[in-house]
């Protein structure tokens, strides 16, 4: 890591505290990063704020050219959004509806069902295994009425990987005529190369989303954006709103994306607190996936153990997700926030097996 970048983490450490209330009420459910944007981004949405009374880009052109530049990919193939939510779901309007299937798997992403159920379409499952996308059960699952199969890579709430070998695999699989949508909201923790993954869009058949509200820590800007061929943006494009990326966002998201010494460190801290948290876990008997995003699954005993650990945690004021939505009831995703809140959540969560691990 560049020691100029390791230094922003580091001078950034008590404003990233500060966001967390001085400990008053960490906040651990919501997928944020534990550290705020670039300075330089912070400072461009400071100086834009004085555009405020124009339109935004409708057509996002400096932030096209910045990510194009930031991940060596074709600019003409870039869509952004007001997060990659709102791609999500505009991409689900505009080629399923009633009389499709969407398919998804066991724990992926739940707004992708939501989306599906608003144009009136069924959302199906493939199952998971051990927490982990099981390709061969996408594929089995796969039916004539399948329009999109939505995969999340790495997964949320389980925060496992696809290994790129499989996605290609799955898309050489699929009919032509069915959409795969890949959700890369934590690609950036991830530490395979994504090119042979966003050359797939160029097929044709396959969109892949990125957001910037993870490892850019631009979460309250509301931007994503994504890969897709001419003739699938297109139909997308119809249903996006004009103008729904704000003047001050764009400008951050241009600054974060040109410091990307500053984004890699971040990432790079993170994932240290990560696995720090998650290794003292397992010691204390917790069943944790590896992750490659900014959370941690916990698998508890049962349901009951599940929410006494919440119950413990909301105690002293640290929230979390449960995860009752997913079927997952003996589950807690847990967000990576400061180093010293996450020692104090562990703390919290090793008295509960009754023994101390560190």
């Amino acid at each position: 890591m560049p020691v100029k970048a390791t230094t922003h983490v580091k001078a950034m450490s008590a404003f990233a505290l500060a966001n967390f209330g001085g400990f008053d009420r960490p906040t651990l459910a919501q997928n944020e990063s534990a550290f705020p944007p670039s300075p330089k981004a912070i400072e461009a949405g400071r100086v834009a704020v004085a555009r405020s009374h124009l339109y935004p880009d409708p057509d996002w052109t400096l932030l096209r050219d910045a990510i194009a530049r930031s991940y060596g990919i074709e600019r003409d193939l870039i869509l952004c959004g007001a997060g990659s939510m709102e791609l999500i779901a505009c991409t689900i309007a505009a080629f399923a509806g009633p009389g499709a299937d969407v398919l998804g798997t066991d724990y992926a992403y739940n707004f992708a069902a939501s989306a599906a159920a608003r144009v009136g379409a069924t959302y199906a499952k493939a199952q998971e295994r051990g927490f982990e996308v099981s390709i061969d059960a996408v594929l089995a699952a796969v039916t004539s009425a399948t329009r999109i199969v939505f995969v999340c890579n790495p997964g949320n709430p389980t925060g496992t990987r696809i290994k790129n070998a499989e996605l290609l695999r799955l898309r050489a699989a699929l009919p032509g005529d069915v959409l795969l949508m890949v959700d890369q909201a934590y690609g950036e923790f991830d530490d395979q190369d994504p090119q042979a993954v966003f050359a797939l869009a160029g097929r044709g058949d396959t969109v892949i989303l990125r957001s910037l509200s993870k490892a850019y820590g631009l979460a309250g800007a509301r931007i994503g954006w994504g890969l897709f061929a001419p003739r699938i943006a297109a139909e997308v494009r119809k249903m996006q709103n004009s103008n729904q990326v704000s003047t001050v966002s764009l400008a951050m998201a241009v600054a974060a994306l040109e410091d990307q010494a500053y984004t890699r460190a971040i990432v790079t801290r993170t994932a240290d607190i990560r696995d720090r948290f998650a290794q003292g876990l397992r010691a204390a008997g917790y069943e944790v996936p590896e992750s490659r995003t900014n959370f941690v699954l916990a698998r508890f005993a049962d349901a009951a153990a599940a929410a006494a650990a919440d119950s413990a945690l909301r105690g002293v004021d640290i929230i979390v997700r449960g995860l009752s939505g997913y079927g997952l009831t003996d589950c807690l995703r847990i967000t990576i926030g400061p180093q010293e809140v996450m020692d104090r959540a562990l703390r919290i969560l090793t008295a509960l097996r009754g023994r101390q691990c560190w």
